[in-house]
């Protein structure tokens, strides 16, 4: 049987755990006051232009970069269970695009066990991306969500 299609060969995943609670952690994913103080690396400032956190709905970032250099994230919610999973598409202009993001949350207590992964459309491009430092760029982002939601636990 091929593993063309497998999703597992196109997707690369980030798991973290917070000492803080899922309405927190959630709260901090859902919410465009929270989303502008974490979301994007470290260095990178991100203003909110959109957030229609519903199914159907679309989110549009804007992330300056230090250098003043700005990009575009943006997508469209395609499902949401509340304290459980978002999934989106998302595209980050010029760098990733076409890609669907899944965030799981799981409630362990007063911690957060969250689970990060970006499904690619082929394995080569999967490859691609992870080459790029997609486990430092979205290291670097679930840290300061880390910081951020730890601080306010």
């Amino acid at each position: 049987m091929s593993k063309t299609n497998d999703a597992s060969n196109r997707t690369l995943t980030l798991e973290r755990t917070f000492n803080a609670p899922i309405a927190l952690v959630w709260e901090a994913w859902t919410e465009p006051e929270h989303i502008a103080q974490w979301w994007g690396p470290k260095g990178m400032k991100t203003n909110v232009i959109s957030h229609d956190f519903q199914e159907g709905g679309s989110w549009k970032y804007s992330m300056q970069m230090p250098d003043g250099s700005a990009f575009i994230a943006e997508g469209i919610y395609t499902e949401i269970i509340k304290h459980k999973k978002i999934i989106s598409s998302a595209d980050f202009k010029p760098m990733t695009e076409g890609v669907e993001i899944q965030a799981l949350f799981e409630e362990v207590g007063n911690k957060t066990n969250f689970t990060f992964s970006v499904v690619h459309a082929t394995e080569a491009y999967c490859k691609q991306q992870e080459q790029m430092g997609f486990m430092n760029g979205w290291g670097s982002v679930f840290d300061r969500l880390k910081a951020f939601v730890e601080d306010k636990a």
